[in-house]
């Protein structure tokens, strides 16, 4: 994934007192920390960070933060909100050292809901894992990551076992093998199956028990 960029401006003072001087400016304080340094104090324009946090996906997209003409690799940990206003208040970064892998929540996509043949009769997308935290290397960590399900039927799962990954992109959970998503049957569909079931059940007994008396004659 190609990373994106983001201008940035060193701060030379830190505190709340000098954080609220530069959110009256449009200017919203930052750090980047990590790979063994110290960590920098910058400010990012509110505007440009705004944008990036509408596009989505804005903890697991590493950017190249540019400080006059130095950059920084850089992935978002963290990001405070006013809890009035919902404006960002301040971001951490975590300095990405060259050949470094994380662990990063990464979204679940699914494809072919619309010929899926569980879903073409009746049944319903239940999606277990919206999110699963992948070990990914730094400078390619997936947006998404992408299911078909279109050969899915009724009661069929999605294990993570059955799930292509990009390179070197591995789950954090490795001990078991667990389930993504189901194609389960509406609850209308289960009780009418449930009651035929019972129905048959039934009928199977009292033919059983008309043999009985029937032997005994």
């Amino acid at each position: 994934m190609a990373k994106s960029v983001m201008k940035a401006e060193l701060r030379e003072k830190a505190g709340k007192g000098s954080s609220r001087a530069l959110r009256r400016e449009d200017k919203i304080p930052a750090v980047i920390y990590g790979d063994k340094k110290e960590p920098t104090l910058v400010t990012l324009s509110r505007v440009d960070l705004v944008k990036e946090l509408n596009k989505g996906g804005f903890m697991n997209t590493s950017y190249e933060v540019q400080v006059g003409k130095d950059k920084e690799t850089v992935l978002p940990r963290d990001v405070q909100f006013h809890p009035v206003s919902d404006w960002p208040l301040h971001v951490d970064f975590l300095r990405l050292a060259k050949g470094a892998s994380l662990n990063v929540m990464i979204p679940i996509h699914f494809t072919g809901d619309e010929v899926c043949l569980g879903i073409k009769a009746g049944g319903i997308l239940s999606v277990v894992r919206h999110e699963v935290e992948f070990n990914c290397p730094a400078d390619a960590i997936p947006e998404s990551i992408v299911i078909d399900i279109s050969e899915l039927d009724m009661n069929d799962s999605i294990h993570i076992s059955a799930v292509s990954l990009p390179e070197n992109v591995t789950p954090v959970i490795d001990d078991r093998d667990f389930t993504i998503a189901t194609i389960a049957a509406p609850s209308g569909l289960k009780s009418s199956d449930e009651e035929d079931e019972e129905g048959v059940a039934e009928g199977e007994e009292g033919e059983e028990e008309t043999t009985e008396e029937g032997g005994e004659e």
